[in-house]
């Protein structure tokens, strides 16, 4: 049997128990077929949801948001690392300083990114219903 090289159709012949299987189809038979399949997926509830017959910026969005991620994350973590440094250099406490503010680093980063992907929310005031960091009228 020829293997298909997509340069022309298959003409191998029947398959299975398919009535007709070897024969070409027309395009009004193409189309009648296309929309008893999306019919019968509809019914089933499976289907191409609207946003995503678009992959590429689909794909693009999630490769920026994992950039913005890591990088919230590597900020907090050098930030850490830079200050806990600083402490030791100055105070004298090496290393200290660097492992501790190393590891508030590490848990700034994350609180970061659970904060950007809206797993914690952000200190609210329940009174007024924002931010904490607001100043409240006098």
């Amino acid at each position: 049997m020829p293997l298909a090289t997509g340069k022309e159709p298959d003409k191998s012949g029947p398959v299975g128990d398919t009535p007709g299987a070897g024969r070409r189809l027309t395009s009004d038979e193409l189309e009648s077929r296309s929309r008893s399949l999306a019919a019968k997926l509809a019914a089933r509830g499976v289907g191409l949801k609207p946003s995503s017959q678009d992959k590429g910026t689909e794909t693009a969005s999630g490769v920026a948001q994992a950039v913005k991620l890591s990088s919230e994350f590597i900020a907090g973590v050098l930030a850490g690392a830079g200050l806990g440094w600083l402490a030791d250099r100055f105070l004298g406490t090496s290393p200290w300083g660097l492992i501790v503010l190393l590891l508030l680093g590490f848990c700034a980063g994350t609180l970061n990114i659970l904060r950007s992907t809206g797993r914690v929310a952000e200190n609210r005031d329940p009174e007024l219903g924002k931010s904490s960091d607001v100043k409240k009228p006098e």
